[in-house]
């Protein structure tokens, strides 16, 4: 545990520090003098450890009904948030995980302000809730194509610095309001590079069965690569909080990017020290007198 304790803190962003991209090697956390596939051997039996122990962490979250947790997933298109969220999720009870996709907004919700639809969708106590993009596309994709600012009808918008300063005062202050709240929030950016992204992008082609993941938009948006990769670069160092501090997760490979979101998500429950609810006398009481009853009636069947 403590190698991957290692990994987890070379991926958290630090809160007040100089933040750039270019200081987090998409192909890997750490361990670089250690072969490929010790890396990879350590990774999968990682993840395979800790689906387990997600299971009973996420049980006792579950039964305590006292905190909540919040999952946010970022990237840029084939970064593989889909299945991170498939092979870290794949024990858990699904009565006590919800996951949130957001598309383009509707009408209504851009009668809204920006954060209006990510918040009714905000995991009650006891569970995990997922947001497979989130609200960061609102500093995200709205600030690469500002003119999807202009939809939202917002009365004397200039967009310009101040309004993108403007909305991570938002969004830190709701993050905030979150974990004061109970809701631990873990945010995650899934750091591919452009040629990896190029690699997966053919692979989708290649595959008539996963040809249904693949839109021409995808081409169209990764024309602006730099521009998400400044606007990336600028909104974590932004909102990396120490209430929410974002992880840059190395997701050139996929099983370690599986492997550390994993650990990442066990250790917050873990700290939480969250158990199962303590029983009353009054609860003790009728669980003695319900074994009574139902050992009598084994008496009497016999």
């Amino acid at each position: 545990m403590e190698r991957a304790e290692k990994l987890i803190e070379l991926c958290r962003v630090s809160t007040g520090k100089k933040f750039r991209l270019k200081d987090h090697d998409p192909d890997w956390a750490g361990d670089s003098d250690i072969p490929k596939e010790e890396r990879k051997a350590y990774a999968k039996e990682s993840l395979t450890e800790d689906v387990s122990a997600l299971a009973e962490a996420q049980d006792r979250l579950y039964a305590s009904d006292s905190w909540s947790i919040l999952m946010i997933f970022q990237a840029m298109d084939a970064a593989g948030k889909d299945s991170t969220i498939k092979h870290v999720m794949s024990g858990v009870n699904p009565q006590g995980c919800q996951v949130f996709s957001f598309k383009h907004p509707s009408t209504e919700e851009l009668d809204h302000n920006f954060l209006w639809r990510y918040t009714r969708a905000l995991p009650e106590r006891g569970r995990i809730g997922i947001f497979n993009r989130s609200y960061y596309e609102e500093v995200l994709i709205v600030r690469v194509h500002p003119e999807l600012a202009q939809a939202e009808r917002l009365p004397d918008a200039k967009i310009n610095g101040k309004f993108w300063e403007a909305r991570f005062e938002d969004i830190n202050n709701l993050e905030r309001h979150l974990t004061r709240n109970g809701t631990v929030v873990l945010k995650f950016f899934l750091n591919i590079d452009k040629d990896e992204q190029r690699k997966r992008f053919l692979k989708r082609l290649d595959d008539p069965r996963k040809h249904w993941k693949f839109s021409s938009a995808d081409i169209t948006e990764r024309g602006f690569w730099d521009d998400y990769m400044v606007a990336y670069e600028q909104a974590i160092a932004a909102t990396s909080t120490k209430w929410a501090p974002w992880h840059v997760i190395p997701a050139n490979h996929k099983w370690v990017a599986r492997a550390l979101v994993a650990r990442i998500l066990v250790s917050a429950i873990d700290g939480l020290k969250v158990g199962y609810p303590e029983v009353t006398p009054a609860q003790e009481e009728a669980i003695e007198a319900g074994r009574k009853q139902l050992e009598a009636e084994a008496e009497g069947g016999d």
